[in-house]
């Protein structure tokens, strides 16, 4: 990748329908394909609900040569399910995994979460240094974190138990980011924290998933966006706030980036352009 440095990666969620795919792997693919990074990852729903699709999709990009980072996690499967999964995955010739807590299945509150660290230490067990394990983190804090201290120590012990790097939740704040980069080194944190990165496509779906996870778009933002009415408008000032972050998160020595596409060519494919990248 001449004259990049920083690692650059996109994230897929696996479509709900055959049209979905076949756009995905024959017009998404290709093009985002084209602007070289350093590896595709393919989430995962809650309680391991699309864990067929997940397979199937992260199948057909191992047969077109790509290198793809699948997501896992336990939700509601036993070791055995998660076991086998990696077995597969191994076979395939994946080296790459997201390891997440995730979220349980509706009507299992019940159960006790499998954590991230657990996950972690479960894949190391069973495969050794095979596989390249990505995890996540929170520079605005979790939802659920007791305090922002002990957030910050979970994501140590996801490294403690052999993770290589860690993947941000998008912000958009870029202050939040390295003060979250300063507090991980000064507890002994010293492997990769990559910048997720969200580009703007349908804003009032942004504001309602921001909500629920926790990351908090600014008001200057919100405030400019409401005035904008059409499309194409917001579109443009969408890819050049995304633009302006990442350009920001480069020259400040953010390790690399990691975009969550929505499964979308145009936004990711205009920042590139405009970074030239």
């Amino acid at each position: 990748m001449s004259g990049r440095k920083a690692s650059i990666s996109f994230e897929y969620f696996p479509p709900k329908t055959d049209a979905g795919s076949e756009k995905l792997l024959t017009a998404t693919t290709p093009a985002l394909r084209a602007l070289e990074p350093e590896f595709f990852s393919v989430t995962y729903g809650a309680g391991g609900s699309t864990r067929d699709t997940t397979h199937g999709i992260v199948s057909a990009l191992r047969e077109q040569g790509l290198t793809v980072a699948p997501h896992l996690s336990f939700g509601g499967d036993d070791a055995a399910t998660i076991g086998a999964l990696l077995d597969d995955y191994k076979a395939m010739g994946v080296e790459r995994l997201v390891c997440l807590r995730g979220d349980l299945p509706s009507g299992m509150g019940a159960m006790r979460p499998v954590y991230a660290n657990e996950l972690v230490q479960f894949v190391r067990e069973r495969t050794g240094d095979h596989f390249h394990i990505e995890v996540a983190a929170y520079p605005e804090i979790h939802p659920q974190a007791e305090s922002y201290s002990s957030d910050i120590a979970f994501l140590k012990g996801k490294f403690d138990a052999g993770a290589d790097r860690a993947i941000t939740q998008y912000f958009y704040n870029v202050e939040s980011y390295f003060y979250f980069l300063d507090r991980c080194s000064a507890i002994g944190i010293d492997k990769p924290i990559i910048a997720g990165v969200m580009p703007i496509v349908n804003f009032a779906n942004l504001q309602r998933f921001s909500r629920n996870c926790g990351a908090e778009i600014p008001r200057w933002i919100c405030q400019r966006a409401e005035e904008l009415t059409s499309a194409e408008d917001l579109h443009k000032f969408g890819v050049d706030v995304v633009t302006q972050l990442c350009q920001t998160l480069l020259e400040s020595g953010a390790p690399g980036i990691h975009f969550y596409t929505m499964n979308q060519v145009d936004p990711t494919r205009e920042i590139f352009t405009n970074l030239g990248l």
